[in-house]
């Protein structure tokens, strides 16, 4: 008997029985950090599991499928001209604009299809963090120096970051980049533009079925607003027609599930995530249970799905208990928040930054997260060090990206967010707040 390893399990034993014989059941604090996850998780579900990470899904299964390593490798490969590789993450992630969770099956997939590590970790920060709308409304809401500074902010800290952790394995992506030069040449099966556009229509429902409601009712950003659903609608259609077209998917499965989708819009004109779920179980059914690439399509997404999803609903049941939900509290008082975040001092824009990474915002939330905290004390410096740290990251996000990097690379990717997010916060407090 090993006893070394039976010491092991019985320290772990005892351990999960004081924890349960002295859990603090009754406390109000307690009970309601409890009910503060399981109501963060219920709206992350209602709110981000369909709309966002469903659509993330089957985009990453695609990349895994429909885009061959030589066309990663070719923009954000290890050898990749790196002004090339770096520019394209941070456009890339500029035209998505997705929030800190739907971006990681994107992330994921790029990644394991051959992409160098600082382009991708460039991507992995620029996708939630220049977003465009969420900058327009930092700086209407919150003001122009602070919605310029997270701009500028946001697009050099992609690049310097993506750089940093290059360089910090520089080891491991040498070797990368010799495996990837003996790497045969794949068969393109279908024209690039197709192939571009294809994803242009998934990447449309994305964007627009998940598009923000603007502060004021007037404007650009209002009009897309109200039509978000019918534009969301036209890239389906379009995607559907591509499927049939292009990947040979047979016709009355698609117009099934346009006609399910369309009645079920009509009958439910209110409630548009009924009609969006019936179009997403009919792709799911049809393409599981097809042959060829889009069978390979579905396998592929719904691997992503399997490891990505049990990560991100655990990690916003723990950030619920910690935190709570905008406006309630979880087992860390805000009023504790509100006083370590005042000022402009080293800690408080490291907490700021530090506090920021763990929690979860959803797209455009962190903005009236803000709002009320400038309105209880806290210096601009932190707000921008929170504005930088806190939509990249998120505890159920970096649970994920530890299991595609690895607990090292983790940790540095993190810590390099952190500590940046930091000293600008204390630039901007110091020289331009």
């Amino acid at each position: 008997m090993n006893w070394k390893t039976e010491w092991k399990k019985l320290v772990m034993i005892a351990g999960v029985f004081l924890a349960f014989f002295y859990l603090p059941v009754g406390s109000a604090r307690f009970d309601n950090a409890i009910m503060e996850a399981l109501y963060l998780a219920k709206w992350y579900a209602q709110e981000h599991v369909l709309l966002c990470l469903i659509p993330a899904f089957f985009i990453a299964g695609a990349i895994a499928v429909f885009v061959s390593q030589e066309s990663v490798m070719k923009y954000l490969g290890a050898k990749t001209n790196k002004f090339l590789a770096y520019g394209v993450a941070s456009i890339s992630g500029t035209i998505l604009a997705v929030c800190s969770c739907t971006v990681l099956p994107l992330f994921a997939g790029i990644y394991r299809m051959g992409a160098g590590l600082g382009p991708a970790t460039a991507f992995l920060y620029s996708g939630p963090a220049i977003n465009v709308l969420a900058i327009v409304m930092t700086a209407g809401v919150l003001g122009p120096k602070l919605g310029i500074a997270r701009a500028v902010g946001a697009v050099i800290f992609s690049v310097v970051i993506g750089v940093l952790m290059h360089l910090i394995f520089m080891k491991e992506e040498k070797q990368k980049a010799a495996s990837q030069m003996v790497m045969p040449e794949e068969e393109v099966k279908r024209p690039l533009w197709q192939n571009a556009l294809y994803f242009a229509s998934m990447v449309g429902i994305l964007v627009f079925a998940n598009w923000g409601k603007p502060s004021q009712s007037t404007g650009v950003w209002a009009m897309i607003y109200a039509s978000k659903w019918m534009v969301t609608s036209a890239f389906s259609l379009a995607l559907a027609a591509m499927l049939v077209r292009w990947f040979a998917l047979a016709w009355w499965k698609v117009s099934l599930t346009a006609v399910a989708v369309l009645a079920l819009a009509l009958a439910f004109p209110g409630q548009p995530m009924v009609a969006f779920s019936a179009g997403v179980v009919g792709l799911s059914a049809f393409t599981s249970t097809d042959k060829g690439e889009t069978a390979e399509w579905f396998s592929s997404s719904w691997g992503f799905a399997k490891q990505i999803m049990p990560l991100l609903l655990f990690g916003v049941l723990i950030a619920g208990a910690l935190l709570g939900r905008v406006g309630h509290e979880g087992l860390i008082p805000s009023e504790w928040v509100s006083r370590a975040v005042g000022g402009n001092s080293l800690f408080a824009n490291f907490f700021a930054s530090f506090a920021g990474a763990f929690m979860y915002f959803a797209t455009l939330t962190e903005v009236p997260i803000l709002l009320g905290l400038i309105g209880n004390g806290m210096g601009e410096g932190p707000a921008l060090a929170l504005l930088l740290a806190g939509p990249a990251l998120s505890l159920p996000n970096m649970l994920v990206i530890r299991a595609v990097l690895g607990t090292k690379k983790t940790v540095v990717f993190v810590s390099l967010v952190i500590v940046m997010a930091t000293f600008s916060g204390m630039i901007f407090g110091t020289f331009f707040a």
